[in-house]
């Protein structure tokens, strides 16, 4: 299934939104075309809230135009260690547009494998947020089993939150808990925006707790025989997991537009397992 999008093809969102369209009517059209449903709907969304950030039925050039403007990083464009209150940690590859960085050694193998211990007890089936009600769902597209840890539900936890938060350069208590998942072979998850798109009615509920999420760091607890690469679609772009490893990305901007150039996968696991540790920061204080 396509999980790319050409010129015309978004020229043809924004014609239909503008319009009046229903956004799932589009989708259900795109995935009759040989998009993948979960890609389609994240795409027609994040224009979705353009038109509506746009306040008008613009032309399709100037709706994309009012698209999302970069801004100065949060993350630091220059430098190969950033240091923390207790490690320094490597950044090995940056991109500035959108921002994205690799880190190496954000946490010690054996940080690694203690998240791993703590978390195989209380694993559940992953699920995703339901575009109209906002209710957690499980679907095929993401094949993982997770939980989540609580801000300071121990000294452990708290070391680590802290740590991640001064390397994602964003205030501590703006952090959801951090999230541990599990993809055995096969497992994978279809590119998708982390962002909540603001025209969608089921992230309205998210929203009010923090605002928009703006920053996401994925780190690898585990390497992977074959397979489970992070992909960013948009970019051609493939991180393959290394233990201790971690992929940062930013994708929200001052006047709370979102960047869908951040639209990213997990590739199946081809061999072996997968474990990660996802922390995902809000505008605000979250909690």
């Amino acid at each position: 299934m396509d999980t790319q999008i050409t010129p015309d093809w978004q020229n043809w969102i924004v014609e239909n939104l503008a319009r009046g369209c229903v956004p799932q009517s589009l989708v259900e059209v795109m995935a009759g075309k040989g998009f993948d449903p979960i890609f389609a709907n994240a795409i027609v969304f994040h224009f979705s809230s353009i038109s509506t950030q746009a306040k008008t039925a613009l032309p399709a050039a100037a709706v994309l135009a009012a698209g999302y403007i970069a801004e100065r990083p949060r993350f630091p464009m220059q430098g190969s260690v950033i240091k923390t209150h207790d490690r320094a940690v490597r950044v090995t590859a940056r991109v500035s547009a959108p921002v994205v960085a690799v880190l190496d050694d954000i946490l010690s193998p054996e940080e690694c494998d203690e998240l791993v211990r703590l978390s195989k007890s209380k694993l559940k089936r992953s699920t995703i947020v339901d575009p109209q009600t906002g209710a957690e769902e499980v679907i095929n597209d993401r094949s993982s089993f997770g939980t989540f840890f609580n801000a300071n539900e121990s000294e452990f936890i708290t070391r680590l939150d802290r740590r991640i938060a001064e390397v994602m350069h964003w205030p501590l208590e703006n952090g959801e808990g951090l999230q541990i998942l599990n993809y055995k072979m096969g497992g994978e998850y279809k590119p998708h925006f982390d962002y909540f798109p603001v025209a969608d009615p089921g992230s309205q509920v998210h929203l009010k707790n923090g605002g928009q999420r703006v920053s996401t760091m994925v780190i690898y607890l585990n390497d992977v025989d074959e397979g489970g690469e992070t992909i960013f679609p948009e970019l051609g772009m493939a991180i393959s997991p290394k233990k201790g490893a971690a992929v940062y990305f930013e994708y929200c901007n001052s006047h709370s537009q979102t960047d869908p150039l951040t639209l990213h996968g997990g590739n199946p696991v081809i061999k072996g397992e997968k474990w990660i540790a996802t922390k995902w920061m809000r505008q605000g204080r979250f909690g």
